[in-house]
């Protein structure tokens, strides 16, 4: 099984954006969707080319999301 990998970018103004590698297909958003229910709303999603591959592929998938999280 390949490798699973969530990496989280904070933005200065708050924002986070997330890059889900080793995932096919609605796999990813099922892995993070607890995630992100408690960092805020989803500003936007934006799936590479490779997201789209067959799950059998040799590529690793990538998903990139911005959530805007509440600021205190």
């Amino acid at each position: 099984m390949a490798q699973q990998t969530i990496r989280f970018r904070i933005r200065p103004d708050g924002r986070v954006e997330e890059l889900v590698e080793g995932i096919t297909g609605s796999g990813c958003e099922q892995l993070t969707e607890r995630i992100e229910a408690r960092l805020g709303s989803v500003q936007q999603r934006q799936a590479t080319s490779e997201a789209f591959q067959a799950s059998n592929a040799a590529v690793t998938p990538e998903q990139t999301q911005t959530l805007s999280s509440p600021v205190s």
